[in-house]
């Protein structure tokens, strides 16, 4: 087998401490609530509350950049009522957590592509990327109608529009036309509910990340399983294609 180069962005850890960036697929809300005989917007509030406990949690392990998949490109094929309960939730989550995360110097930032979000919705999320700018305990990054194959096919047509020449169309190119281009590279991708695949989630970037698979709900997930899910890649050895 020809072994691969090395990564060459930025930030990528060695993989003998914590994970600089942890990004986590968040599934299982909607089995959640069937398992309770719930509707589905019962699974996702309990969801939100998952996300409250990830973000106190990661900073306390010593995560410096935590990726949520909080709503993907092809989500808009659920029902429209569903989508609707989605989007309300996002808006009642950074409405009602800004200040704490503010006060607790986390930085948002979200990545996707936001033209098909309500206009009201992106004001708040520029508001609240730009009344946290300057907070450097920890990053959190939510990816709203956010999908890997659009994000890089944006990128490479943002090169087009650019008139870079086809020998200037690297890697490094890509990667800095990217969303996550100001983020180190993942260490560890997370999915929850016993799936075990990435579903269009940082396809670039996973390159050389670490996976992990649990089978716990996203409900049920706590700082006990983020904890256990971090020491189990601290396990690990990351040889990037090396002997």
């Amino acid at each position: 087998m020809t072994a691969n180069a090395a990564p060459q962005a930025a930030g990528v850890s060695g993989g003998a401490g914590v994970p600089r960036h942890v990004a986590i697929i968040m599934d299982g809300n909607g089995r959640w609530a069937k398992k309770r005989f719930l509707p589905r917007v019962a699974g996702h509030r309990a969801g939100v509350e998952a996300v409250r406990r990830a973000v106190k949690a990661a900073p306390r392990i010593g995560i410096e950049v935590l990726t949520l998949y909080a709503f993907s490109s092809e989500n808009w094929k659920r029902p429209a009522d569903e989508v609707s309960d989605l989007m309300g939730l996002l808006k009642h989550y950074l409405q009602s957590e800004i200040d704490e995360l503010h006060e607790n110097g986390i930085r948002l930032k979200f990545i996707g592509d936001h033209s098909r979000l309500s206009a009201e919705l992106v004001k708040l999320l520029q508001k609240s990327a730009e009344r946290t700018a300057g907070n450097t305990r920890m990053t959190l990054v939510l990816a709203l109608n956010y999908g890997s194959q659009d994000e890089l096919a944006r990128a490479v047509r943002g090169l087009i529009a650019d008139g870079t020449p086809a020998e200037q169309v690297t890697e490094e190119a890509i990667a800095a036309r990217l969303d996550t281009a100001d983020l180190p590279l993942p260490d560890l991708i997370i999915r929850t509910s016993g799936e075990q695949r990435l579903s269009n989630f940082l396809l670039w970037q996973a390159a050389y990340a670490e996976l992990a698979f649990t089978d716990e709900l996203w409900p049920d997930f706590n700082e006990a399983s983020l904890q256990r899910l971090v020491d189990e890649y601290l396990r690990r050895e990351r040889r990037y294609g090396g002997l």
